[in-house]
């Protein structure tokens, strides 16, 4: 067997046990009830001055594991903690949750993972209206950086 052909078959068998040991990962709770959720997601938003998250996706989803990488990095981490609660809202495959994302203005034809922002009472702030975060693989840091800080809570002085 020539090098080439030995590279190229470890180079297969690395990228197979990455997507394996990725999908073993679940970011999103299949049996959760979203509803429940986002009421609790609400309730502790409120108690603590934080915007919300809705991550709509499924755990077949190789970008929605990618946003989730991404958004458990340190320097991306801290930013979404202080300000943040994230609710991940399994679609299963595009039939499950269909009403919340609608009622949420999220268009899952689109592509996942798909993202909406609340404000602490629950107010939809952000829907992305074209599959913006579908493609996750391929946006920097930085730019999916600069969506949790253009989202992120406003301070209000009394």
């Amino acid at each position: 067997m020539t090098t080439l052909k030995m590279t190229a078959r470890a180079c297969l068998l690395i990228l197979i046990s990455a997507a394996i040991g990725a999908a073993a990962q679940s970011v999103y709770d299949e049996k959760a009830d979203a509803e429940a959720q986002i009421r609790a997601a609400v309730e502790a938003a409120s108690k603590n001055k934080k915007n919300i998250v809705l991550d709509f996706g499924g755990n077949w989803c190789f970008d929605c594991h990618v946003l989730d990488e991404q958004m458990h990095r340190p320097e991306l981490a801290a930013l979404i903690e202080a300000n943040y609660i994230v609710v991940h809202i399994d679609v299963g495959r595009f039939d499950k949750n269909l009403r919340i994302a609608e009622r949420y203005h999220v268009p899952l034809k689109k592509g996942v993972p798909a993202l909406a922002v609340l404000d602490s009472k629950g107010k939809l702030l952000y829907a992305q209206e074209e599959g913006q975060f579908e493609d996750a693989r391929h946006l920097s840091r930085e730019s999916i950086r600069e969506f949790f800080e253009k989202w992120r809570p406003k301070i209000t002085h009394p």
